[in-house]
């Protein structure tokens, strides 16, 4: 069976006034396997999460998801690939403020005319997310994003991710705005999620409470070589 997400041989650098490099001799992900990627604050995490989405491509190896190299791929092409195949919550969320939670969650559709042909009726399928996330139709509907709450935020940043049905969901410490039970719950949401639809999840946090309700752990120190220094 081919891997969700296989990496081979990868190096990437960020160039600037602090060198930062990342390398991965070979990391590879089951289709719907559950990830807890443990990490300390600067350990490269988001870098990595890039790098498996696409956003960055490497300076030499390969990324592959579901057998495609993101490298083998034009830009519009890896976008495409991107918004039809993988789900992200973002750290910071990366939420229009002054849109509806419902403009926000069916943002992904611009950019994915597959991904518009298999949703025959967006907005239902945004609600019935929302809905399963504990989210009110009132507020999904008419609220600003700048009226909801950090919780209301992360659910409405899942509901995009989750929006239909994406093979891969990649998770940027999602949970590190929320209390400890708030953190437990969200989580739990997520994977009911993900388990409905068969995606293949990696949750990248630096709280190993968390890590029980995955699959496995991968502790990023492990898998991946870090250099720092200044230019």
């Amino acid at each position: 069976m081919t891997a969700a997400v296989e990496i081979k041989d990868v190096a990437f650098s960020w160039r600037g006034r602090t060198a930062f490099s990342l390398a991965v001799p070979e990391f590879s992900v089951a289709a719907g396997d559950r990830v807890f990627l443990l990490g300390e604050s600067g350990s490269g995490k988001s870098t990595f999460l890039s790098l498996i989405c696409g956003i960055n491509l490497p300076d030499r190896g390969d990324v592959a998801i579901a057998g495609t190299s993101l490298s083998d791929l034009k830009p519009a092409a890896r976008d495409r690939f991107r918004a039809e195949n993988i789900g992200v919550i973002f750290q910071m969320f990366n939420l229009l403020p002054y849109a509806s939670p419902l403009e926000n969650i069916l943002l992904p559709l611009s950019f994915a005319p597959n991904l518009r042909r298999r949703i025959k009726e967006p907005t239902s399928e945004a609600l019935r997310l929302t809905r399963a996330l504990g989210l009110p139709d009132a507020l999904v509907l008419r609220a600003g994003t700048t009226e909801l709450s950090i919780g209301q935020q992360q659910r409405v940043a899942a509901a995009r991710a989750l929006i239909g049905q994406p093979k891969l969901i990649l998770a940027d410490e999602p949970t590190s705005s929320l209390d400890a039970s708030a953190q437990e719950a969200f989580v739990a949401l997520l994977m009911e999620q993900a388990a409905a639809v068969g995606a293949t999840l990696i949750m990248v946090s630096h709280d190993q409470r968390l890590a029980a309700q995955f699959d496995r752990q991968v502790d990023l120190s492990d898998i991946a070589q870090v250099t720092r220094g200044d230019r």
